[in-house]
């Protein structure tokens, strides 16, 4: 239980770093990238965290209709560039003390 506390703060983490690109991301296709890394994640965990982090201000949303469908789309903001860099600073740090 506490590992799963641990690896979703990075989850965290990784959708910031995604966010931060012109096109954003979307939900299904950060639960294949989270997968490629190994984190089985399902989308009763994902939505949630993605509305979070709307909400605490880390993330924007706009609706996007693709092939008929709305697709919601995931964009960083100030804040979570913000955040981002804080992450990483700390990420950094942590892992160079943790992994020696």
């Amino acid at each position: 239980m506490y590992e799963r506390k641990v690896m979703l703060g990075f989850i965290r983490a990784h959708i910031l770093h995604h966010a931060d690109c012109d096109d954003g991301i979307y939900g299904t296709w950060m639960i294949e990238e989270l997968r490629h890394h190994g984190y089985g994640i399902s989308p009763g965990t994902l939505y949630p965290i993605l509305h979070e982090m709307e909400g605490d201000g880390a993330l924007t949303v706009e609706d996007h209709v693709v092939d008929g469908k709305v697709r919601k789309i995931y964009r960083i903001t100030p804040k979570g560039i913000e955040t981002l860099e804080n992450l990483k600073r700390f990420i950094r740090e942590l892992s160079g003390e943790v992994l020696d």
